[in-house]
């Protein structure tokens, strides 16, 4: 027997525990059906991204401006529809790297001179449990948290 569904106010509070989460690792959808996995952070409500510049997913991601992110497992699924608000080098944004490093396992700043940060701006923002949450499940719409 599944658990009652939880009250919107409790998905965004666990949606956003998770993003802030130690060592954020995502799937990444940038071009339809292909998936990357990627660890991100969670800054200034953005996600951010490190990837190196000539990857398929950076480069995507800076023409079609659009990813969809997948957290959790099956059972514990948040689903994020993002906008691409910028990119940079990490050599160029010490605030943001020192949010990354702080939040990960790694510093994408000493990956070398062509890696990048891309900064996700969350437009709609879907979370459930289990089959009892899924018509609840939208938390974000058009960028704003739903009350």
């Amino acid at each position: 027997m599944t658990d009652a569904p939880r009250s919107l106010g409790q998905r965004k509070a666990d949606t956003l525990a998770r993003l802030v989460s130690p060592v954020l690792d995502a799937w990444v959808s940038t071009d339809g059906p292909n998936l990357v996995p990627l660890t991100l952070a969670w800054f200034q409500d953005r996600l951010v991204a490190a990837t190196d510049r000539t990857t398929p997913t950076a480069k995507s991601l800076i023409t079609t401006g659009r990813a969809r992110v997948g957290l959790g497992p099956t059972r514990d699924v948040v689903m994020i529809d993002a906008v691409l608000d910028r990119w940079l080098p990490v050599t160029e944004a010490p605030e943001i790297g020192d949010a990354y490093v702080a939040q990960n396992d790694w510093d994408p700043r000493t990956a070398g001179p062509s890696y990048i940060f891309l900064l996700l701006h969350p437009t709609r923002i879907q979370a459930w449990r289990e089959a009892n949450e899924i018509p609840g499940r939208t938390l974000m719409r058009t960028g704003t948290w739903l009350t």
